[in-house]
Order: structure tokens, then sequence, then C-alpha cells
């Protein structure tokens, strides 16, 4: 339990915009700089006010680096804000909130800007050692003769076949399987159908839409581009996504047994997420009105291979350290990385040989109520700009507690490597 609150003042986030094999109108930065200067020029304060600016990023492009600092002076905050990234995979927005906490909690930072960002678009492409062996021998060469002898030396396969830096990014290093085969894992674990992937595919995207129509998606700032185009929504979100049309598409990941396929996975997309955090002195002191305050926070780690479960071991310690059920948390957020994932994450707290032998529990959890469960769509239909969902989903859950009237809420997202990470917010009106 925190020793001090922590509030969340005010939050924005960018729509999320799908990858589509080519890159995106903004970088990282760009989505960034504009969700958060939106944020920021709401304010009762001056950027230079913030004690300090933090970042999640999974995969900053080289021109880059240290993102947070280039993003916090982009923003205006001065050169005497201090700007940092962060970096836990799919949860580093959720760590830079983190972050903040405790840097809020020791005294070091009283009003601190923390989200995620990724232009997943963007992933660059590489060469193989072998072709970058070769650029450097050819490099080296000093005569026409010697450069004319690494050229007959030169496959056309090589030179053609790079490396998909995306693709390298999704995989698990220690286990060599990319996120969606421990998916599968996950789906043959638990039995979880193709048919039950596939309707809780389309209601992500029925509820994402009935949102929007409710005005319920409030906190996006939407994006200009260098040529004048408004991106205004979440791109991704399909109204003809049916259980028919989502039934003809073909497993991706193992195309003789799988069951998860590009419409049952979330969205590969870009996107920004920035949240306000303070102290109750700076609260007090810029007349703030929090959204709500972080009760807890909680970080686990797993077998790599079933990672999708990562939410189950990090909110379950937080429920038994607040003495909490399923049932007393009126809003759930638990990002859609793929659907047989959050239904094996269901499914676990309902059995009572998983929760005995994984969690060290007496028994079953039981079982959460499936209109509390992102009722605002999940990833499937958004999109999972990697670095910022962390942040969206806090942020969204804020947003939806206030507008429902409920009182607590837990984020909670799986983590590539084998790791999950939940927080417990309540609202505070």
């Amino acid at each position: 339990m925190f020793f001090q609150p922590v509030y969340i003042v005010d939050g924005a986030r960018s729509p999320f915009l799908k990858s589509r094999h080519t890159p995106g109108p903004f970088s990282a930065s760009d989505l960034a700089t504009q969700c958060g200067r939106a944020l920021l020029m709401r304010q009762p304060f001056a950027p230079s006010e913030l004690d300090e600016v933090i970042l999640g990023c999974a995969a900053p492009s080289v021109d880059e680096i240290n993102i947070g600092r280039v993003v916090a002076l982009r923003l205006g905050c001065g050169a005497r804000v201090p700007g940092w990234t962060v970096m836990r995979n799919c949860a580093s927005g959720m760590q830079a909130i983190d972050s903040a906490i405790v840097n809020i909690q020791n005294g070091r930072s009283q009003l601190v800007l923390a989200g995620g960002v990724d232009a997943l678009s963007h992933a660059p492409l590489f060469y193989s050692p072998t072709m970058v062996r070769w650029f450097a021998s050819l490099l080296q060469a000093r005569t026409p003769l010697a450069k004319a002898a690494q050229f007959a030396r030169l496959s056309p396969k090589q030179l053609f076949s790079p490396v998909v830096g995306l693709l390298k990014g999704l995989t698990d290093p220690s286990i060599g399987l990319l996120m969606g085969q421990t998916a599968e894992n996950l789906a043959w674990r638990f039995g979880i159908s193709r048919q039950q992937m596939d309707q809780f595919s389309e209601r992500s995207h029925q509820r994402a839409i009935a949102a929007r129509a409710a005005g319920a998606n409030a906190g996006i700032v939407p994006l200009v581009d260098a040529q004048g185009t408004l991106y205004e929504h979440d791109d991704g979100v399909r109204d003809d996504a049916s259980l028919e049309r989502l039934a003809r598409l073909k497993p991706f990941f193992d195309s003789k047994y799988g069951r998860i396929t590009a419409g049952n996975s979330s969205q590969v997309s870009d996107g920004a997420a920035w949240l306000l955090l303070a102290s109750a002195p700076a609260v007090e002191r810029w007349q703030l009105q929090p959204l709500g305050r972080i009760s807890d926070c909680q970080w686990a780690a797993l077998d790599p291979a079933a990672m999708g479960l990562g939410p189950v071991h990090a909110t379950t310690p937080i429920l038994r350290r607040q003495a909490l059920a399923l049932a007393d948390i009126d809003r759930w957020e638990i990002n859609e990385a793929f659907a047989a994932q959050v239904l094996a994450c269901l499914d676990a707290w309902r059995s009572d040989e998983y929760c005995r032998q994984e969690l060290g529990l007496l028994g079953e959890l039981g079982s959460i109520d499936e209109q509390r469960l992102n009722p605002d769509g999940g990833a499937i239909a958004l999109g999972h700009p990697v670095g910022a969902s962390g942040a969206r989903i806090v942020l969204q859950l804020l947003h939806g507690l206030r507008a429902s009237g409920g009182r607590r809420g837990i984020a909670a997202i799986c983590i590539g490597g084998g790791q999950g990470g939940a927080m417990l917010v309540e609202n505070t009106v």
C-alpha cells in the first residue's frame, strides 16, 4: 500500500493508427508531442513547472534515443526539466506511471508527466550479420578490382532478404517463440476454441463503436500530419467485424493447428498516451481536480511461454494485499494482446488447480463479470502501440470509472518475456 496518495489529475492520448505495411504519418516523438502539447495547454501551470517527464517506449528509432528527453524539450518544458525513457516491453507506459509514483512518494518530484508511445509502423528493416560483414568488406576494398570482387560475392538473396525488425521484437529471445505462439499455448492449455476467440474479438469492436457513438473517447486528442490531414479516431475499429468475416481468416502463427488469427489478435499500431501525476501538495498548490488516485501497483513474472497470464499473477497480490475479491472491482481493463490471452486469464482465476498450484491460493478466485471487462473495447479493436498501451488502459479505466460512478478499477497487462503488471485505481469523485 502506498504511504501517501498519488493522484492522476488529467490525461490524454492520440488516436491509435493501424500499421498498413508502410511508415505511418507520425514518428513516435511526433505522436507524443502533439498529444502532450494538447494536455499541457489546458493546465494552470507552464510545462516548465513539471519536475520530470517519463516516457515509456519499446521501439524508439535511432534518431530519437532517450525519446523522453526529446519530447520534453519539444513540449517546451525547458532545459531544466529532466526527461527520461523507460522500457518494459508491452508495459512501458505503465512502468512510466509507476516510476513517477515512486519519485513522488520519495519526495523527489511533485508534478510528473508520464506516459508511453510507439510508432510500430516505423520499425526498421535490418540486414543480416552476413550482409553487414559484406558491407564492411566493401568499405575496406581500396581498388576498383577489389570492389568488383566483393560484388561478385554478393548473393541477391542476402540483398533482398532483410530482417524485419518488428518480427524480431515480437519474438521472445529466450524461448524463440513469437508472442502469438505463446497465445496458442494458452488456447490449447485452457481449451479455448476459435469461436470463443472470434466472439470476444467481435465484442471488442462492437464495444469500441458504441463507446465512440456515446462520446466515451473524450480523452483522444486529434492529430494533424504535415499535409494537413486530420486523424480524429482510432482507425482500426471496424463496424464490419462480424463472426462470419472473422471466421474466414486463416491462423497466422500455426497454419496447420493454430487458432490465433489477425482478427483475434491486437492490431500493430502507432499511438501515444499521457497521464499527469501529482502529489497532494501539488494538487492543492495548483487547485487541480484529480481524475483518480493510484492505490496500488504490482509487477510479476512467469514462464515466458505463458506470458499472457501475466495479468493474473500481477493482479492477484494486489487483491490479497487490499483484501478485495474479483467482484469488488467495478471496472477492469485487461489489455487485449490476444483474445485467447484474456480468456485464459479469466479461466485461470476460475481454475481451482491453477490458483492452488500457480498462485498459492486455497482455491479458485472466481469469475469477473464480463460486463465490467473492457466495456469500451480493447486493443483488438483499438490497437496496441506497445509502449503506449499500459498508459492507455489506465487512462481509459479512470474515464470509465468517472462516467459509470464506479469506485475501484484495475488495469492489467501481459508483457512479452513472461511478466505482468497491474494497477489499482480509485475514483476520487
